[in-house]
């Protein structure tokens, strides 16, 4: 498992970072014979004009991809919203090609986020701005708010935000702070043994998560996991699931509060 977990970490290095991608490196090799073999049988039949433009990936991709832990919350929450009705949304850094325009689909979302969105998109209303630091007349200013897969990556200048090592304790007072009482919060981070993965993310032990919320007048009052497989199970929030969940390499948690 710990061999696997090394050539997935390497993978993602090579692939995201430097460019090179071992997988389409040797689906490039294996299929080039398999692409010459079909051109050469479509141009014994075809006599109009034909331009060499090749896809050698696709023949080994499923039909669309389900079991990735961004779409599933994202549809998960979305849903959440679509049924809650409030009056209004307001998205933290969330995936806009993802979560943000699944919610804008049928109704308006606001969405914060510390980089520009240059794009106009009908129903989205984009607002620039750092939750490192307090947003002032923002106090009481939603009763629906959202920060998926976002606030693992406060103050590590991924994201050209500032280094703060305590930057999700920023982030998550400035955000609770935008909502109403009674207001809804949905969140989601990576659980497991606490640490940090410099400059991608962090991982939390739950109990912190919790216990922040609790500082500031947030209950709880769901969890639902997304696993590494794929599965999206609710979750126990006690003690004994927290621990259990703290000794984890790594699962999604998704987190609904209500502010008191």
């Amino acid at each position: 498992m710990k061999f696997k977990r090394l050539l997935l970490r390497i993978y993602f290095f090579l692939s995201t970072q430097v460019g090179i991608d071992p997988v389409k490196l040797f689906y490039f090799f294996s299929s080039t014979p398999r692409y010459i073999r079909d051109f050469l049988c479509f141009k014994r039949e075809y006599s109009g004009q034909i331009k060499f433009q090749p896809c050698l990936h696709d023949w080994y991709e499923e039909g669309g991809t389900t079991r990735d832990e961004y779409f599933l919350q994202d549809l998960f929450v979305a849903r959440k919203i679509f049924k809650a009705a409030p009056d209004r949304h307001v998205d933290i850094g969330s995936r806009v090609d993802g979560f943000v325009a699944h919610v804008a689909s049928f109704r308006k979302i606001e969405v914060f986020d510390v980089r520009p969105i240059s794009t106009q998109i009908p129903n989205i209303v984009f607002k620039q701005a750092d939750f490192l630091k307090p947003l002032g007349g923002k106090k009481d200013y939603c009763d629906s708010l959202s920060c998926l897969h976002a606030l693992e990556h406060f103050g590590l200048g991924r994201y050209g935000d500032p280094i703060v090592p305590d930057g999700f304790i920023h982030g998550f007072v400035n955000m609770a702070a935008l909502l109403k009482t009674g207001g809804t919060f949905y969140l989601s981070v990576p659980l497991g043994i606490s640490r940090v993965e410099f400059n991608a993310n962090r991982v939390f032990d739950p109990s912190v998560i919790v216990k922040l919320a609790k500082d500031n007048l947030l209950e709880l009052s769901e969890l639902t996991l997304v696993e590494q497989n794929g599965k999206i199970k609710s979750s126990a929030f006690d003690k004994a699931q927290f621990s259990k969940l703290a000794r984890k390499q790594y699962s999604l948690g998704i987190f609904i509060f209500v502010k008191l």
